[in-house]
């Protein structure tokens, strides 16, 4: 049912955890599902320098943050915002269409992180 990259992602999940002293942080919940994903996020010269999640869900969403984590790290704020859910899902490997919802939450997640470093960055 999942690609080998999703349970590669929920088996050994990057990036966990919390980020000290964040300049940025979301916690977002899937109504539908109760799915929960906690960003955090701290940029150095416009860059993210350090990105962790925390999540509680399923197997997709557990490895749509890790990916999500992994294709963001060390990416400017502008790059991080150009993200596509397209390039999340390619990364785990495609998704079933019953487990979609996953890569919502990561992009939503990561659009309350980036919007709450504002337009400077």
């Amino acid at each position: 049912m999942y690609s080998k990259e999703v349970l590669d992602h929920f088996e050994h999940p990057r990036n966990t955890g919390v980020v000290a002293e964040a300049d940025a942080q979301a916690l977002i919940e899937n109504p539908a599902c109760g799915d929960t994903l906690k960003l955090t996020a701290r940029i150095v010269e416009g860059r993210i320098e350090e990105i962790r999640f925390q999540a509680k869900g399923c197997v997709a969403s557990i490895a749509c943050a890790s990916a999500l984590t992994e294709l963001v790290l060390g990416k400017t704020v502008g790059e991080a915002r150009s993200l596509r859910q397209e390039e999340v899902v390619q990364a785990v490997g495609g998704l079933p269409q019953a487990s979609m919802h996953a890569s919502h939450l990561a992009m939503d997640a990561l659009g309350a992180v980036l919007k709450r470093l504002g337009d400077g960055n």
